[in-house]
This record gives structure tokens, sequence and C-alpha cells, in this order.
């Protein structure tokens, strides 16, 4: 500030804020219901929603590794248990999508192992192809020719049909 400043245009401030002074004795109503709004509705919340968390830090769930219990077999089930069929096709389900991504996870090892050896894939990736053409050719025994509208009756009769005919091939090549 240049040396001739007018201290009127630029006051100091004061050095202490002054006190408001109450007119009147009725208490201020927005304090009032801030108050009772801490104490009857946030309070109980917070205390249930900490006492929630306490819980549950306890019990951690990690959705991404859900367990299912197995459930019986569609041909363990008994004639007429609804429930037992229910949940013998929503365990086949989880079965099938699992196998696909096993195929999936072995098909990308594949290209993975021929994206990196090259022109030596033949030699040094036929451990991944011998693995790829089992895990199909499992895949394709147990799901295959059933269709996008596949369940668990079908494969079951398939899984039944395809074991007669071992069966009977077996008996033929015995005689």
């Amino acid at each position: 500030m240049p040396e001739d400043s007018d201290w009127e245009v630029y006051k100091v401030p004061p050095t202490r804020t002054p006190v408001s002074e109450r007119t009147t004795s009725v208490p201020n109503p927005v304090t009032f219901f801030q108050t009772v709004f801490s104490y009857v509705i946030d309070a109980p919340v917070t205390f249930v929603r900490e006492w929630i968390e306490r819980q549950q830090a306890k019990n951690k769930f990690y959705y991404y590794h859900q367990k299912f219990r197995r459930v019986p077999d569609l041909s363990e089930c008994l004639e007429g248990d609804y429930l037992c069929f229910f949940e013998a096709e929503a365990q086949w389900r989880r079965d099938r999508l699992v196998d696909q991504e096993i195929v999936e996870i072995v098909r990308e090892r594949l290209g993975a192992c021929k994206q990196r050896e090259g022109p030596n894939q033949f030699q040094n990736c036929a451990k991944e192809v011998e693995q790829l053409a089992q895990v199909t050719k499992a895949y394709q025994d147990r799901y295959g020719d059933l269709g996008v509208h596949g369940n668990a009756r079908t494969c079951l009769m398939k899984q039944k049909h395809r074991m007669m005919e071992e069966r009977k091939a077996q008996a033929n090549a015995s005689q």
C-alpha cells in the first residue's frame, strides 16, 4: 500500500467478532428441531446402521465366490417332487455354464500358446491341443445335440440312450 493511504477508505477489521445479542427469551426453533431430529431419528438410525455393519464385517459375503450346495440329480428325485425337479434343473444349468467356461478357458490357453510359439505351435502346443480335444469331446458327449432349449431331463435321456448303445456295442463285440 502506498504511504499516503487514506485509513478511512480502508478500514481495519475489528479484532474481535462481536457476540450476537439475544433480544428474545424464546429459543431458536431451528436449533430446537435440529436437536430433536438428531436424538429422535438420526441417533437410532446411525446406531442400527453401525450395528449392521459390525455384523456384516464378521461374516463377509463375497458374491463372486458363491458356493451352491450340490442337490440330488434328476434321476434321484422322487416322483412328483417338483421342488427337487426345479433344483436339479438349476444345478444342471449351473453345471452347463461351468462346463462352457472350462471349454472357453482351455480354448483361450490354446490360442495363447499358438500366439506365443508361432511356427513351433504344432510341437510345443500338443498338450493343449490334446486337452482341448478331451474337453470338447466331453462337453459334446454331455450337451451336444440338446439345442438351445436343452434341459436336465433331455440330457438325462441322452445319457441313458448313450449308455444303452454302449452296452449293445459291448454285447455285440463279446459275441
